[in-house]
C-alpha cells in the first residue's frame, strides 16, 4: 500500500514538473514574440545612415563635349533589297593578274563588316540591314560606305533624337574606295559634321568612333590611332587603323579626332569572331573629300590612267641590279591605251612624272589618278640603261582598263543600278523591272514592280501588295513607269479601274510560282 502511495506521489511530481516546464516555455515565447513585434516598428539598422543622391551636376570632359558636338550630325541608315540569285561576290574576289596600275596579287586580309544584323530570316526574299552615316551639308547630303547602301531598293535615314524615317536618294558611289553619297529632305537646315585633315593625324592620337553598332544608335567609343597607311583590299584604300570599338553597324559612321573633326569613315574590321577585337579601319577623310566632291559635281568618280600594269612588290635587289634606286618596272602595256600610243614598252622602268621622281607603284597611282583626263604629262623612262622621255595623254581609268575583270565588275554593277522608285497616283511606289529583277524573281514577262503601298490608299483598298507586279491597267499593257503615268492621267474620279497583277504563291524558284489575277475598284475623288 505504501508502495502505491509512493508511486502516485512520483507521478504527480513528474506531471507538475512537466506543467512547469511548458509554462516557462510559453512565457519565454511570448516575451520573444513581443520583442519581435516591437522591433518591427523600429529601423532594421538603427545605426545606418540613409543614402541621399546629390543634385545632378554633369561632370563633363573632352569626350562629353565631343559627343554633344558630333551626335546631331550622325545618322542611322536602314536599307532593304531583294537579292539576286546566290553568286560569288565580285567585290570580295581576290585581285586578278594584270590588274590596273599596281594592283598586286594579294589575299584580302581584312573581313568587311556589313550593315549590322539582318532583320529578316534567311529564307525570306526581302533583306533588311542597317549602318551609319554623317551629314556634311545642311541641305541633307550624307556620307556613308558604299557597302551600306549597295543593292538597296530603299534607303531610309533617322536623325539623332528623331524617330522619323526619311527616304534617302542615292546621289553617287565609288566602289573602289567604298564611299557613297545619299541625300534626305527634311524641310530645315541640318547640323553638319566638321571635316578635319587626316594628313595631320599621328599614331597615339585620340580617336572616337560614332555610329549604330548592332542597331544601337548614337553609340560613342574611344581609342587611339594605332597605325596609318594600312593597305586595303582595293587599289585606292589606305586606311587609318584604330582600337576604338567598331562593330557591325558602325560602318559608314565617322572617326573623329579630339577636336571633334571627322578624320575618316569607319569601314572595316580585322576579326576572327565577327565582332570587335581591337583592330578597326577608317578611310581617311582627305580621300573621302576628293570622292565626295567629284560625286556631287559629276555623279561619279573619274580617275586618270596611263594604261600600264606592274608588280608593286619588286625587291630592292632587282632595282639595284638594273642600276636604279626608285621607279616602276612596266610589266605590261594596255593595248590601245595612252602609254602604248606614246611608245612606252614592256620592261621600261618609269622613273619620273613631269620631272618629279616616282618612288614606287603607289606613288605613281596617286599622282596619275588625280590628274584630269586629257592632261598631257612627260614620263621619264629607263630603257636598257638609257633615259628617254615620252609625252602621255591621261586617259579615263574606267575606259583604259575596261577589260580588266575587276573594273568590269564595278562598271557592270553601276550599269545594273535599278531605276529610281516613283510614286503613282494610285498610292503605290513602282519601278520598271530590270533584267536583274527578272532573273532574281524568275519572271520573264514585262511589267512594273510594286515597291511600296501607302496605307489607306486606293491600291491598299483593292488589295495590292508590295512585290506584286503590275502588268496592265484596264487591259492596257504596262511595261514601264511611263505607261502607268500615261494611263492614270486619263482616269477621273468615279472611273472604273482594273489592275492585272502577278503575285508569287510561295513556290519561289519555279516559273509556276507566279499567279495572275484582276483587282479593281472605282477611282476616288481624292487619290492618295
Amino acid at each position: 500500500m505504501r508502495f502505491l502511495t509512493q508511486l502516485r506521489s512520483q507521478k504527480l511530481l513528474s506531471f507538475s514538473l512537466l506543467v512547469f516546464t511548458l509554462s516557462i516555455g510559453i512565457l519565454i515565447g511570448t516575451l520573444i514574440n513581443s520583442t519581435v513585434r516591437a522591433d518591427k516598428g523600429q529601423a532594421t539598422a538603427p545605426d545606418a545612415t540613409p543614402l541621399v543622391t546629390p543634385k545632378a551636376i554633369p561632370i563633363g570632359n573632352e569626350f562629353t563635349k565631343l559627343a554633344k558636338v558630333m551626335e546631331p550630325a550622325v545618322v542611322f541608315i536602314s536599307t532593304d533589297y531583294i537579292p539576286k540569285q546566290p553568286q560569288i561576290s565580285k567585290r570580295n574576289r581576290p585581285p586578278q593578274q594584270g590588274d590596273e596600275e599596281g594592283e598586286e596579287d594579294q589575299q584580302d586580309l581584312f573581313q568587311r563588316f556589313f550593315r549590322g544584323m539582318p532583320n529578316t530570316p534567311q529564307r525570306s526574299q526581302k533583306r533588311e540591314a542597317t549602318g551609319s552615316g554623317f551629314i556634311v551639308d545642311k541641305n541633307g547630303y550624307i556620307l556613308t560606305n558604299f557597302h551600306v547602301v549597295e543593292k538597296a531598293d530603299h534607303i531610309k535615314v533617322r536623325l539623332h533624337g528623331d524617330k522619323t524615317e526619311y527616304p534617302a536618294k542615292l546621289i553617287g558611289t565609288d566602289p573602289e574606295t567604298d564611299v557613297a553619297v545619299i541625300k534626305i529632305s527634311v524641310g530645315r537646315p541640318l547640323e553638319v559634321a566638321r571635316i578635319g585633315n587626316s594628313d595631320a593625324i599621328q599614331v597615339g592620337d585620340w580617336a572616337v568612333a560614332i555610329g549604330s553598332p548592332f542597331g544601337l544608335e548614337a553609340s560613342v567609343t574611344a581609342g587611339i590611332i594605332s597605325a596609318n597607311g594600312r593597305e586595303g583590299p582595293q587599289q585606292f584604300q589606305r586606311f587609318i587603323q584604330t582600337d576604338a570599338a567598331i562593330n557591325p553597324g558602325n560602318s559608314g559612321g565617322p572617326l573623329v579626332n579630339a577636336n571633334a573633326e571627322v578624320i575618316g569613315i569607319n569601314t572595316m574590321i580585322a576579326t576572327q569572331s565577327g565582332g570587335y577585337q581591337g583592330i578597326g579601319f577608317a578611310l581617311p577623310v582627305n580621300t573621302v573629300a576628293k570622292v565626295y566632291n567629284q560625286i556631287i559635281q559629276n555623279g561619279k568618280v573619274t580617275r586618270g590612267s596611263i594604261g600600264i600594269t606592274f608588280n608593286n612588290n619588286v625587291k630592292p635587289e632587282v632595282l639595284k641590279a638594273l642600276g636604279i634606286k626608285n621607279g616602276v618596272i612596266v610589266d605590261a602595256v594596255t593595248e590601245g591605251g595612252p602609254a602604248e600610243k606614246a611608245g612606252v614598252k614592256k620592261e621600261d622602268v618609269l622613273l619620273a612624272l613631269n620631272g618629279k621622281p616616282v618612288k614606287d607603284g603607289e606613288d605613281l597611282v596617286t599622282k596619275v589618278s588625280d590628274l584630269p583626263v586629257g592632261t598631257e604629262v612627260t614620263v621619264t623612262l629607263d630603257r636598257d640603261g638609257k633615259k628617254i622621255e615620252k609625252t602621255v595623254t591621261i586617259g579615263d581609268r574606267s575606259q583604259v582598263h575596261r577589260n580588266n575583270p575587276r573594273l568590269r565588275d564595278f562598271n557592270e554593277e553601276e550599269e545594273e543600278t535599278k531605276p529610281e522608285t516613283q510614286t503613282s497616283r494610285f498610292g503605290i511606289g513602282i519601278r520598271t523591272l530590270t533584267d536583274g529583277d527578272k532573273e532574281t524573281l524568275n519572271f520573264d514577262e514585262k511589267g512594273v514592280l510594286v515597291t511600296s503601298v501607302e496605307d489607306e490608299s486606293f491600291a491598299d483598298s483593292i488589295g495590292v501588295k508590295e512585290k506584286d507586279i503590275l502588268v496592265s491597267i484596264n487591259r492596257q499593257p504596262v511595261t514601264s513607269v511611263e505607261d502607268v503615268k500615261r494611263i492614270q492621267a486619263t482616269l477621273k474620279p468615279g472611273d472604273a479601274v482594273a489592275f492585272r497583277m502577278m503575285r508569287q504563291n510561295g513556290l519561289s524558284g519555279k516559273r509556276a510560282a507566279w499567279n495572275g489575277f484582276f483587282v479593281g475598284g472605282t477611282m476616288p475623288a481624292v487619290v492618295k
